[in-house]
């Protein structure tokens, strides 16, 4: 499986596992809503930046984004 794929899988599930809105990410790490839908779609790569701000946002390792699983 795609990196891109792989990102955009775990970020929306560790949104939806802590009950969050496209647009409540959005304010916690100040990316735009469309960014994050993107993201979550693979639509877009996300940044070291951006995966960093995700994973603070999101209470988890930046790594953990990254992993297949989706693991902590």
């Amino acid at each position: 499986m795609a990196l891109t794929d792989t990102v955009s899988r775990n970020l929306k599930s560790q949104r939806l596992k802590r009950k969050l809105s496209q647009d409540a990410l959005a304010t916690r790490t100040g990316l735009s809503v469309s960014m994050i839908s993107m993201l979550e779609r693979g639509q877009r790569g996300a940044t070291l930046e951006t995966l960093e701000k995700m994973a603070k946002a999101l209470g988890v390792r930046p790594l953990s984004l990254l992993e297949d699983g989706g693991r902590k």
